[in-house]
């Protein structure tokens, strides 16, 4: 969340940076709201300080034996307006505070500016030599999925709702052999693994970033106030809310392996075929606490972790840099890093690497005590998916097919299949993936 001495220092600024993002973003009602609200402190205060001097005035008329039923009655004039105004800026607060709530994090001065995707800019791309690796007829994963009898579309659908599919046989196996791969990798690199909750309360939400803003994207428990984590980044950046971290732990990598759920409320009609839009898929998610001084040199280095699955799996990849219009609500810079997918002929996200500097930190009460004995700080917070394992096992089945009933294993992974598997064929006896 933004800084209110910042609003009311630099709102013209602010609102300059906002309309990078979209034009109708402004923080002039959180202005007008806290303008009021300064008023009835400054009149509380006034009004206080002549109470206590009618108090004293009524304690010596008392003290002489004189009429105190006037001064009493502008006592309780003043009472009551003091409770009033207290009513008021409560009311004023709430309603600045959710003003708040609902304004994304500032761009950086340096974010490409532009409305949408199309605006992004390619960083650099590379693995141009593995693109010629499947066969000029390249199918579509789901097409692969189905023939080898691995991804079970029809009858997800049919034990949840659409957007749900199950993975069979050595395409569970796949799932799970990347799973493992990316989380050894990741904590060989120095990173904590966490085993989180997939449910979480309603100010882990908040202080991400979710809530308020997003909730019809989220899938909430009827009987309890919990929702269904979307990112592990959630429960991960949570972890230390509202607590004090001593300087010398920054930064703190962690990571996780969860089962993500998301409504996709705004995305209907989008990617209404095959994996990459499911309303529940896996992922590692990668996530730094750091020092301030380091946050743009840490997010290098995610961004550098998350590349590096990739380039291990020799899959062809790009890192766009998002425009200010295509920024996520938390992040003031954000870097993605899109697979190449031959059966379809482009390119698609994999993962999300953001910076949100001290945005999720203010929400979420998170702070480091300085070595020196300085003054309490925000600590800044990035994360970044590495990686989102649905959209990889994609990425494999399109990438290394062989033919329709054939599909080569990354050498990386084969250590992880029993007998060190080199490719995955339609097995005797397999079940139809149709119902």
């Amino acid at each position: 969340m933004l800084d209110i001495k910042q609003i009311r220092d630099c709102p013209d600024e602010l609102n300059k940076r906002l309309k990078k993002r979209d034009s109708s973003l402004s923080v002039d009602e959180i202005l007008e709201r806290d303008k009021q609200r300064r008023v009835l402190l400054t009149e509380e205060e006034q009004l206080r300080s002549e109470r206590n001097e009618t108090s004293r005035k009524i304690g010596e008329a008392k003290r002489a034996g004189q009429d105190t039923n006037e001064v009493q009655a502008r006592a309780k004039t003043i009472a009551d307006r003091i409770k009033t105004i207290e009513s008021e800026k409560e009311i004023l607060a709430a309603q600045q505070n959710a003003l708040i709530m609902m304004i994304p994090n500032l761009p950086l001065d340096d974010v490409p500016v532009g409305v949408d995707e199309s605006d992004n800019v390619v960083i650099r791309e590379w693995g141009e030599s593995f693109k010629s690796r499947p066969p000029a007829n390249a199918l579509n994963h789901w097409d692969i999925g189905e023939n080898l009898g691995i991804i079970d579309f029809e009858r997800g659908v049919k034990i949840a709702q659409s957007r749900f599919s199950l993975l069979r046989n050595q395409g569970a196996q796949l799932s799970r052999a990347l799973k493992d791969f990316m989380l050894d990798l990741h904590t060989g690199n120095g990173y904590e693994e966490i085993l989180p909750p997939f449910l979480v309360n309603e100010s882990a939400m908040t202080g991400t970033g979710q809530l308020p803003k997003f909730e019809s994207d989220m899938f909430r428990c009827q009987d309890d106030p919990l929702f269904l984590i979307p990112t592990a980044e959630v429960p991960l950046t949570n972890l230390y809310r509202g607590e004090e971290i001593p300087e010398a732990r920054l930064p703190m990598n962690l990571t996780a392996y969860t089962p993500c759920f998301r409504r996709e409320a705004g995305s209907a009609g989008k990617d209404t075929r095959g994996l990459i839009r499911q309303h529940q898929f896996d992922k590692v998610e990668l996530v730094k606490i750091v020092h301030p001084d380091r946050s743009q040199e840490e997010h290098e280095k995610l961004v550098a972790d998350a590349e590096r699955v990739l380039q291990l799996l020799e899959l062809p990849y790009r890192v766009m840099e998002l425009c200010t219009g295509d920024l996520g609500f938390s992040a003031s810079r954000c870097y993605d890093i899109e697979v190449w997918l031959p059966g379809q002929g482009e390119y698609r996200e994999i993962s999300s690497c953001s910076n949100c500097f001290d945005f999720q930190a203010r929400r979420a009460g998170l702070k480091y005590r300085p070595s020196d004995g300085g003054k309490l700080a925000f600590a800044h917070t990035l994360n970044g998916s590495a990686l989102a394992i649905g959209r990889t096992l994609i990425a494999i089945l399109e990438n290394y097919q062989i033919n329709e009933e054939e599909v080569m294993i990354p050498k990386v992974l084969q250590p992880y299949f029993r007998n060190q598997a080199t490719s995955i064929k339609k097995a005797k006896g397999t079940p139809s993936c149709r119902v």
